[in-house]
């Protein structure tokens, strides 16, 4: 189980992601590749607040943590799969122990609209991947045997060439076009942050690094905005536009998130776990997991327990 500064430090990024304008990537492609794929480890120079033109798959292969697209911010374990659309803000925030690091955590593959343009105006029978790319604007989760399917695919591809690379590239845009309802769902409003603070990135970084610092603390948005060298009333106005909620909204997200994790990995008292993620009243912790998650702190942990029992 990941330490609590971990699982704090993982939190406080997201948060503070949420409200930052992100950095733009550029995405290159290897000689005889018509698009990208490949693994990261994390920490590395591809973990950051960022958006690019391009499509993306990703796939988290280890760790526990939060990610963030858009406005929204969830958390994710071993074998989370989701597609970002382009320019869409993307981070993933791994929970880890003090120097540790997690070797290739990520595998990636991106495509940029235009490949699939020219793809659909030789093979119109492409066309049929339109809905999955729209709904690619907001982000979407897939879980269950499409999430399983389609992850042994985009491994594949890596490992590929040639017409048998094609061929994996194609059953995985099929398997994820293909999903059930059960087996996917959609992330992020149809709001999208400003792509074009240069600031945006620094910003989001200091802030979120500040936020998972103190999750089971005091976080004043006087700190956050003094971090940044903002005015208290600017930042909270900067932060609300370019989230999409909220500060404060933010740091709840994140502290609940936290509480779900710790719910899940430990037999901690629901007060104790309380407590640990910044709430000093039970009845609001209570009150505030209820209004975000459709049930009680113990109501969640004996679902989650139902289908994963801890060891």
């Amino acid at each position: 189980m990941p330490t609590k500064t971990s699982a704090a430090g993982s939190a406080a990024q997201a948060q503070r992601l949420v409200g930052r304008p992100a950095a733009r990537e550029l995405v290159p492609t290897m000689p005889g590749t018509s698009a990208r794929w490949h693994m990261h480890d994390y920490p590395g120079p591809y973990c950051r607040w960022n958006y690019h033109p391009e499509y993306e798959v990703h796939l988290i292969r280890r760790g526990t943590g939060r990610y963030i697209m858009g406005d929204h911010i969830g958390r994710f374990t071993e074998g989370h799969l989701a597609l970002v659309g382009s320019n869409l803000p993307h981070h993933w925030i791994s929970d880890l122990a003090p120097g540790e690091r997690l070797v290739d955590r990520d595998v990636v593959f991106q495509f940029h609209p235009q490949w699939v343009q020219d793809c659909q105006r030789v093979l119109p029978e492409l066309k049929a991947l339109d809905p999955l790319l729209a709904r690619a604007a907001r982000g979407v989760e897939f879980v269950g045997e499409t999430a399983a399917n389609a992850a042994a695919d985009l491994v594949a591809i890596g490992s590929s060439a040639g017409l048998e690379r094609v061929r994996h590239i194609l059953a995985l845009l099929n398997t994820l076009n293909r999903a059930p309802a059960a087996d996917h769902r959609l992330l992020a409003s149809p709001w999208l942050p400003p792509l074009d603070d240069p600031r945006a990135a620094d910003v989001v970084d200091d802030v979120l690094g500040y936020i998972f610092g103190q999750t089971g603390g005091d976080i004043r948005m006087g700190e956050a905005a003094a971090l940044v060298g903002m005015s208290e009333s600017g930042f909270s106005r900067y932060f609300a536009r370019t989230a999409g909620h909220t500060f404060s909204d933010t740091v709840r997200k994140l502290r609940l998130a936290q509480a779900c994790q710790l719910l899940e990995h430990t037999d901690d008292p629901v007060a104790t776990i309380a407590h640990r993620v910044g709430y000093r009243n039970l009845s609001n912790f209570n009150r505030q997991f209820r209004l975000e998650h459709g049930a009680t702190p113990r109501q969640y942990r004996q679902g989650q327990r139902a289908v994963s029992p801890v060891e």
